[in-house]
């Protein structure tokens, strides 16, 4: 009797019915992370944005293939290429990348007329929204058989100079083998050249010398010289000088708006001396009836400010005649005048009279036979 007891309790033990297990359910979509934003769109990566071609003889074109991978997930465009000077170009590239793959820029230096440490770059655009700028650096240092510093001798004169002003150029032969030099030729006579030898066949210098009175504001004249070297078998360089005033002032003429001013207005002009000896203003004075003028020396003998305030309310008319105008000790500029003008109002428009369109007879058509 226990034991059918035992049984059935075993049997209910083992037919009660099991709870059903939770229906599986579908994630819901996840915004993507901060990490997958980051990589999203193109991407690229260069191995490296800096190329030193070491040491290279002057006029050697060096090439150089800058290497990058697209590193994002969508296709890279390289947009364009802008080399820094016209002595760096760049070859055809690979304009379209896709992800995982590489591509190459390939740029090139034209060392000629470059000595020393040269430093150039070239600017990448591209769609990479990360940096759709990229800039490529290469350096290079050129060595030339013979060196020439400057290859320009530069003067800035007053028209006053009497005296002559000498520039000096290096010529240093770096080769074994002793150099010379002839045949020194310099056809321009506002400038006389003069070669002279510092250490035998290694170093010399060129002299050259801007000679007074100089006919034109600015004159440019070749100088030449013979060498015994193959690599540079002539030297040349270019003598320049410039003429000023010596004493210059801007604007050298103060143009108000048109209309009467609504505020009053500031105007400045700066006076230069250029010049060895120091120039003195006094004097300032400004015929607009109202303005005042105020003289301020920004560099001792050297710069001044007039500085001019007008007044609310001024109108100056076509006929009338103003000027700023200041002393000074130059004897060719004993007295600095700058014109005023105000410009002249727009006339009002008015618009043309339109005559009247002439009236055009409506169309008739004459009656036909039978009522057709």
């Amino acid at each position: 009797m226990l034991a059918g007891a035992l049984g059935s309790f075993t049997s209910f033990a083992e037919t009660k019915p099991v709870a059903p297990a939770p229906a599986a359910t579908t994630p819901a979509a996840t915004a993507p992370t901060v990490a997958e934003k980051e990589i999203s769109g193109p991407r690229i990566q260069f191995e490296t944005n800096i190329w030193n071609f070491g040491k290279i003889d002057s006029g050697t074109v060096a090439k150089h293939e800058f290497i990058f991978t697209n590193t994002g997930n969508a296709t890279l465009e390289i947009l364009d290429v802008r080399p820094g000077c016209g002595c760096t170009t760049a070859g055809a590239w690979d304009k379209k990348v896709e992800p995982g793959k590489t591509g190459i820029i390939p740029l090139q230096f034209n060392s000629a007329n470059f000595g020393g440490t040269v430093t150039k770059s070239a600017t990448i655009t591209c769609n990479d929204p990360r940096q759709s700028n990229v800039v490529l650096q290469i350096t290079a240092n050129v060595w030339k058989a013979i060196d020439v510093t400057p290859t320009m001798a530069v003067f800035n004169v007053n028209s006053d100079t009497r005296t002559n002003e000498t520039r000096v150029i290096r010529i240093v032969n770096n080769v074994e083998k002793p150099l010379s030099l002839s045949d020194l030729q310099c056809t321009n006579s506002a400038f006389k050249a003069e070669l002279k030898t510092i250490k035998e066949g290694k170093e010399f210098e060129l002299h050259v010398t801007a000679i007074p009175p100089f006919k034109a504001l600015s004159t440019f004249a070749p100088i030449s010289v013979k060498t015994s070297s193959t690599n540079l078998p002539v030297i040349n360089v270019t003598a320049y000088v410039m003429v000023q005033e010596p004493v210059t002032f801007s604007p050298n003429q103060i143009v108000l708006q048109s209309g009467a001013l609504t505020n009053s207005l500031r105007r400045d002009v700066m006076i230069r001396a250029n010049t060895a000896e120091a120039l003195a203003l006094s004097e300032p004075k400004v015929n607009v009836p109202g303005a005042e003028v105020r003289l301020n020396e920004v560099a001792p003998g050297k710069m001044f400010a007039l500085a001019v305030t007008f007044p609310a309310g001024l109108e100056i008319k076509p006929e009338q005649k103003y000027e700023l105008s200041v002393k000074s000790n130059h004897p060719r500029f004993a007295l600095i005048q700058v014109p005023i003008y105000q410009i002249a109002a727009p006339a009002p428009f008015t618009p043309s009279k339109v005559s009247a369109l002439p009236t055009i007879p409506a169309k008739t058509t004459a009656a036909l036979p039978g009522g057709k």
